[in-house]
């Protein structure tokens, strides 16, 4: 027992020993690879470097988000006018307009916007604003709220056009149409619009400067400098210079006929000449126009009123129009001035007026019908003077030929913006006159046609 109890004994301590000795060995080792290992010291300069990339992703956390600018169309292209402006987790769009088919579009009648980005972002859409009732401008409303269900805000006689859209399309119990005047200012998430009058070939017509966290965006929207315009809708320069002097963002420009030489002559100068062409005239009176043009419409109203003549309309759009901007007061006329279109057999030639659309030679237009002989209650006749009161615009120079020769081959006197001034711009020429003064400073500008880049601010 006691050689065993030794022995164990012995064993234990001898275990302990060999495992103390190799704990002992082991922190030699590793003392030795430590020793080896060549010591780095933190210099000044290397310190000071840390510090400063510790700043640099502070500073980038609370950087400010950008803004995005996006058009959707109108850009480098005539009609079809949409913009998205988005910031952060909001989203406005600024019109929504139709175009019209090209010479291979067959069977097409319309071109609207593709709206797949903001139907994948429809939850941050804060509202639609308007700039005025064109309809390359309000055109493609109606499909958008098919798919997205917005608030709209636009002035009095733009809500009257859009209105009429949306009836034909049976919503106007589910959008929301809200009513502004020129000069108000609405918020729709981080952004604020104000509404800046503006002068255009259509009444109620805005600028908008859209205030955003990182600058103020001008959007002229189609605008002409008249300085004698009908109803006195002169442009708010006062506001925009003001709006130039805090300084500009970024101005968004119309940039139709820009790269023209001279000025736009002031809607009153087709009056004059309306004037001219209806006295003494023995034939019945037929004028062509766009149908969204109140103003051209009015004179017409004016030279018809002057020489006893009553006045009917034809085409849905055209009549549409009209009744609207009577009901709005748009539209100043005496009574019983315009008769339906079925009561013409009644009057002589000298006592007509016939207001009609067609003026781009669209194929189904009225004007166009009445051309090829297939209108069901107008019928040109060789004692016919037809006013194609419009210039065509690019892409229908062709149909609106045919439509002058299929007049003429009838018989019908024709005038046109080639032999009478029967037509002025509806926009600004050239575009660098006023609105450069005002937004010299601008930053960036941004022109819906690129041969435009060369009027860049600096």
């Amino acid at each position: 027992m006691e050689r065993k109890n030794e022995g164990f004994v012995k064993g234990r301590t001898n275990a302990n020993r060999m495992k103390s000795a190799v704990k002992k060995n082991v922190k030699k080792e590793v003392g030795k690879e430590i020793k080896r290992l060549p010591r780095t010291n933190r210099k000044p300069r290397e310190m000071a470097q840390k510090r400063e990339n510790g700043k640099k992703s502070e500073d980038v956390v609370f950087k400010k988000n950008k803004l995005k600018i996006i058009p959707l169309g109108g850009l480098q292209e005539v009609g079809k006018n949409i913009t998205v402006f988005e910031y952060e987790n909001d989203i406005i769009l600024v019109d929504c307009g139709v175009s019209f088919p090209e010479d291979d579009m067959l069977g097409i009648d319309l071109v609207i916007p593709d709206f797949t980005y903001l139907v994948k972002n429809k939850d941050r859409i804060r509202g639609l604003v308007i700039t005025h009732g064109h309809e390359d401008h309000i055109g493609s409303i109606p499909y958008f709220l098919k798919q997205i269900n917005v608030p709209i805000y636009a002035t009095k006689l733009t809500v009257g056009l859009i209105t009429n859209k949306l009836e034909e399309h049976r919503l106007t119990k589910q959008t929301k149409l809200h009513t502004v005047k020129q000069g108000d200012t609405i918020t729709l998430g981080k952004f604020q619009v104000e509404f800046i009058k503006s002068c255009h070939s259509i009444p109620d017509a805005v600028a908008l400067a859209i205030h955003t966290p990182v600058g103020v965006i001008v959007h002229t929207g189609d605008f002409k400098i008249d300085y004698t315009p009908i109803n006195d809708d002169t442009m708010d320069f006062g506001r925009l210079a003001e709006l130039g002097n805090q300084g500009v963002l970024a101005l968004m420009s119309d940039s139709t006929n820009a790269e023209r030489k001279g000025y736009t002559m002031s809607e009153r100068t087709v009056g004059e000449v309306f004037d001219k062409l209806f006295i003494n005239c023995k034939k019945r009176i037929v004028v062509a126009t766009f149908a969204s043009n109140v103003y051209r419409i009015q004179q017409i109203v004016n030279s018809a009123v002057a020489n006893n003549r009553k006045i009917a309309v034809s085409g849905r759009s055209m009549v549409n129009m009209i009744e609207t901007a009577m009901k709005l007061g748009y539209i100043d006329v005496p009574k019983n001035v315009f008769i339906d279109i079925d009561m013409i057999g009644n009057y002589t030639d000298e006592q007509l007026v016939i207001i009609t659309t067609g003026s781009q030679g669209e194929p189904m237009s009225a004007l166009t019908r009445m051309a090829t002989g297939e209108h069901r209650k107008v019928h040109i006749s060789a004692n016919d003077l037809v006013i194609i009161s419009a210039t065509p615009i690019p892409g229908n120079e062709k149909f609106v030929a045919k439509v002058i020769d299929d007049l003429m081959k009838i018989g019908a006197e024709v005038v046109y913006s080639s032999l009478a001034d029967v037509h002025v711009s509806r926009t600004c020429l050239p575009r660098g006159a006023k609105i450069d003064a005002c937004f010299g400073q601008a930053k960036i500008f941004y022109s819906s046609a690129w041969r435009i880049s060369s009027f860049d601010c600096a």
